[in-house]
């Protein structure tokens, strides 16, 4: 996993809901491998949402999945093609992070989640740091997408201040990737937007009911 500091207090908590992001070409093969291990299908949202989005639900665990294709739409879109292919069980750090800060009503259980990955990752490159310039380059092509990041990382800030974490390193790497993406070069298009903001509304509202924070 991706944050050991998420398996110690005070940002361990429990988890209701596995999330999964796959190619088209696997929705066919996991629309029968859920029910095969006991999980029930939501037929009529799988019907309704299913080129996008799959459900299933472990009744007698109370557990559910969400199956992301291709994309992981909630307040935004993030597109995971291309971006599948790496070893291991995980997302990069940089998409669990955007999978996170692009909830415009993030809730206390993101912000416990954030926390822990942004402090287990270092600003920089590889597959355990979170590559500033790759979160600077979707923010450069939609101004959506920035103006909710710029929002969720002070709701961050003010969050890691009320945990007992190490707050000063988290906030240093929110100061080093608000600085990449402010140094991105942004398109005319962008720029355009950017005129008319918080005027219009510029986020969607996902369609799950978001679980409470739960902690051990």
């Amino acid at each position: 996993m991706h944050s050991p500091s998420a398996q110690h207090p005070p940002l361990r908590r429990k988890y209701g809901d596995l999330d999964y992001v796959i190619p088209t070409r696997d929705r066919k093969a996991v629309l029968a491998f859920f029910p095969s291990i006991g999980y029930e299908a939501n037929d009529r949202f799988n019907t309704m949402q299913g080129d996008r989005r799959l459900y299933f639900f472990d009744g007698q665990n109370g557990k559910q999945v969400d199956v992301f294709i291709d994309v992981i739409r909630m307040s935004h879109v993030i597109d995971m093609r291309g971006r599948l292919g790496h070893d291991g069980p995980c997302a990069s750090p940089s998409d669990l992070l955007l999978s996170k800060l692009q909830i415009y009503e993030m809730n206390q259980k993101d912000l416990v989640d954030l926390t822990a990955l942004v402090l287990d990752h270092p600003i920089g490159k590889g597959d355990e740091a979170i590559d500033a310039e790759y979160v600077a380059r979707l923010a450069a092509e939609d101004w959506g997408l920035y103006r909710t990041l710029q929002l969720n990382i002070e709701k961050l800030r003010h969050a890691v201040t009320e945990l007992d974490v190490d707050a000063a390193t988290i906030t240093s790497r929110l100061d080093e990737l608000w600085t990449a993406v402010e140094a991105q070069s942004k398109p005319l298009k962008w720029k355009m937007r950017a005129q008319v903001g918080d005027r219009v509304r510029w986020y969607e509202l996902p369609e799950e009911v978001r679980s409470p924070y739960q902690p051990d």
